[in-house]
């Protein structure tokens, strides 16, 4: 049955609940308070009637010395008796007006004997109630005893408990109804996101493009409600954040897969077509057959070499536990210069300016990984700037950064492309041919691999002038 009645009350809403509790505990404590008021009332009159008592056996104890007996009647309803007592018994003096049962007046008077002062006791006279009675000595050997009716006391206290009963219950009743309002309307923030939690719950999360429309408002409840608000509404923007990078994410990844498609299609189909020649006998001379078996080389290796990019941009993008760097004390004046040789090799049509400081500027780094970063920098930079522009390496470096800046004085990047130059497979030029424009990747791996160090790759220019600027730390994480 307890049992029952918990599970019931756990089911019940919350404010109901407070409400119920809040109504128990002023049940308590009215319980409380009406005990005391009622305990200290009946001793209150208790002790007003032994006063009186007390006034009436000053008269009653001088007419008891002078006629042996009490000749004065007393109040309607009380008893008066005088006791001869003398070792341990006491006889009644006549007449006297005691009730049919003085066994407990007589009883009282053999008690006083041996007391040195006044007594007051309640007892329950038979047939006739409580009575309150006093005893006090009139001279020595001699026992004045008054029994007085307490039904006046019973009856203003039981009045008092029925007063307290009815007020106390419709003060219960009050606090729980307009407790339960106020607590509905001090909740009602509450069950406002409650409806707004239920909202995002019937929201549709799966589509690429899905945003969280709701939140949380309203300015009552408190302090206490309001932080709740503030976190619930700051958790909102969280999802909803994180739902624009999960689309954002999606599309680049679609974006990421139709392009990485279209890259190895070429090559693949260069492949097929030049496999295709083999059928042909004029395919088969010596010279035709060395030229095809060159292009099929140079697909493959173009292929391969997208691969690998590919490869190296995945894992480091999942952190795996052993990175793929090769971190060591390394010169990088000396990495930069072999990087400007090699440039001046391969791109003559393309003066290199480099400028290094004079002391060597040292840093804990992957030489190799380094050295592609430079290298797909300056690739960058010869293929998308006509012939004969001028390109510049700068080195410096300080205690806790070394920073390295590719800069050319070509057409620059335009701004509407600047913040999607890092996107593999992005190219600003659409119409440029892979063969002369590239795969699209060479930033995309520059900027990972600069990030995996623990540096940074900026880019500024303006029209006539791009700079790309890597600050690598000097030591590793």
């Amino acid at each position: 049955m307890i049992r029952r009645l918990w599970r019931a009350y756990r089911g019940l809403r919350l404010g109901t609940r407070l409400a119920l509790g809040l109504g128990v505990l002023s049940l308590v404590v009215f319980a409380v308070v009406g005990t005391v008021l009622t305990a200290y009332m009946r001793d209150y009159l208790e002790r007003q009637l032994a006063d009186q008592m007390k006034l009436v056996q000053v008269v009653q104890s001088k007419d008891a010395a002078a006629h042996g007996t009490v000749q004065r009647k007393p109040y309607y309803g009380w008893y008066t008796a005088v006791y001869d007592v003398s070792g341990g018994s006491a006889d009644l003096r006549t007449p006297a007006e005691v009730p049919a049962d003085s066994r407990s007046l007589t009883e009282l008077a053999r008690t006083m004997a041996r007391s040195e002062k006044d007594i007051t006791r309640t007892v329950r006279i038979g047939g006739h109630g409580p009575y309150l009675l006093r005893a006090c000595e009139v001279e020595p050997g001699v026992v004045l005893v008054s029994a007085a009716p307490m039904g006046d006391v019973e009856d203003t206290v039981d009045q008092l408990v029925t007063v307290q009963v009815i007020v106390f219950g419709l003060a219960l009743a009050a606090l729980v109804v307009f407790g339960r309002r106020m607590l509905r309307r001090g909740l009602k923030p509450l069950s406002d996101m409650a409806s707004t939690a239920h909202g995002i719950a019937s929201h549709d999360l799966t589509e690429s493009a899905a945003r969280l429309p709701l939140r949380a408002d309203g300015r009552d409840g408190g302090q206490e409600v309001a932080e709740l608000r503030t976190a619930f509404n700051t958790m909102l923007e969280h999802i909803d954040a994180s739902l624009a990078v999960r689309a954002e994410a999606e599309q680049r990844l679609r974006r990421f897969v139709a392009d990485a498609s279209h890259e190895l299609r070429t090559p693949l189909m260069s492949v097929r077509g030049y496999a295709d020649l083999f059928q042909y006998a004029a395919a088969n001379e010596p010279a035709e057959r060395e030229r095809h078996l060159a292009r099929l080389r140079a697909e493959a290796a173009r292929m391969g070499g997208l691969l690998d990019d590919l490869l190296l941009l995945a894992r480091l993008d999942a952190d795996e536990v052993e990175a793929p760097l090769r971190r060591e004390d390394t010169d990088l004046t000396e990495l930069v210069r072999q990087a400007a040789d090699a440039f001046r090799a391969g791109h003559p049509g393309h003066p290199l300016t480099l400028r290094t400081g004079p002391a060597a500027v040292r840093a804990h780094l992957d030489p190799q990984r380094v050295r592609q970063v430079l290298d797909n920098l300056l690739t960058n930079a010869a293929v998308h700037t006509p012939p004969g522009t001028a390109v510049s390496v700068t080195l410096s470096g300080t205690p806790e950064a070394a920073r390295v800046s590719v800069a050319d004085t070509g057409p620059g990047i335009p701004a509407a492309d600047r913040e999607r130059i890092f996107d593999r497979f992005y190219r600003v030029d659409k119409a440029r041919s892979r063969d002369r424009g590239g795969s699209g990747l060479g930033l995309s791996v520059a900027a990972s691999l600069v990030r995996a160090h623990g540096g940074t790759v900026e880019l500024t220019g303006e029209p006539g002038a791009t700079v790309f600027t890597v600050t690598l730390p000097a030591t590793g994480h």
